[in-house]
């Protein structure tokens, strides 16, 4: 049971958000939880369904950051070896979190789609288990266990605002909050510099195309062709949005300054997207997901001058 691993993060309300408008706004802290993101759900999720036998040879990942951050920690406490790809731009003071629970950390590639693939060539050249940030249903479904606690938390949420990258975030909790019947608007937020899945899920098929340098970084990149998130985000996904570099840095900065919350740039930016339509939300109830709080102090720095 992945409960003995993670928290059940806070559901708290900001009445700087609400306004006067009547309605409530709640942010979710997963930015509170182990590793500093949503991450170690999936992570406990996929290596605690393996066989015991399987997972002592080792498994490997691919990541910019924070899933190897929580394969890393899930591998530490299984006693798994663990071995994570990661781009050669990858943040390095995740990287150094990776290294720092005992996993290997192999540069490769310029985007995580390189890095997905050469994680997977060598996955199957050792024999060992490849653990997907979000391409495998054991992934997705532990991210989805952040709207069975939002449904415990918060009655009659009218909209879960969520960033967006590879989808397994956003795609876990509209799964689940469609499967229990919920009228919740789930609504997903991309930053223009990178919005692959928004992209392909306007074009209707998974798209290979550029990314920019984003603040965003725990949501950037490409998407795994074949991805099981592709159908599942085109399902559960009621809206998706796209912010721009200066409402991301706003939102961090609003978390930071005024909500006193430590954020990475992709736990800002579903704020940004909040705040880019909360004149529609007026008198309504929304939780926003603060995935992660893992940001180098150089960002922080930058952002907060």
């Amino acid at each position: 049971m992945i409960r003995d691993h993670v928290r059940k993060t806070p559901l708290q309300r900001s009445s700087l958000l609400e306004g006067d408008g009547g309605g409530e706004v709640w942010l979710k802290l997963e930015n509170h939880q182990v590793t500093g993101s949503f991450k170690i759900r999936g992570a406990f999720n996929k290596m605690l369904s393996m066989d015991d036998s399987i997972r002592s040879g080792g498994v490997v990942t691919a990541s910019t950051g924070n899933h190897g951050c929580a394969v890393a920690r899930a591998g530490l406490v299984t006693n798994t070896p663990v071995t994570v790809f990661v781009p050669e731009n990858a943040d390095r003071s995740k990287t150094a979190s990776i290294e720092s629970d005992g996993a290997q950390i192999i540069h490769r590639g310029i985007d995580c789609v390189e890095s997905e693939s050469a994680a997977r060539d060598h996955a199957d050249v050792s024999g060992r288990p490849y653990i997907s940030p979000y391409n495998d249903v054991d992934v997705v479904t532990g991210q989805s266990t952040v709207a069975v606690e939002l449904d415990e938390q918060a009655d009659q949420l009218d909209a879960v605002i969520v960033s967006m990258g590879g989808g397994g975030l956003v795609g876990g909790i509209g799964g689940y909050l469609k499967s229990i019947g919920s009228d919740a608007d789930v609504i997903a937020c991309s930053p223009e510099n990178s919005c692959v899945m928004h992209q392909s899920m306007e074009a209707g098929r998974i798209l290979d195309v550029p990314s920019q340098p984003t603040l965003s970084d725990g949501t950037a990149g490409g998407v795994e062709e074949g991805s099981i998130t592709f159908d599942l985000c085109r399902r559960v996904v009621d809206r998706s949005i796209l912010l721009t570099e200066r409402q991301i840095a706003d939102a961090m900065r609003f978390l930071v300054s005024r909500e006193h919350l430590m954020v990475e740039g992709a736990a800002a930016l579903a704020l940004a997207g909040f705040m880019k339509i909360r004149h529609e939300y007026v008198g309504r109830n929304v939780a926003i997901i603060l995935c992660g709080c893992n940001v180098s102090s150089n960002i922080l720095k930058e952002v907060l001058s």
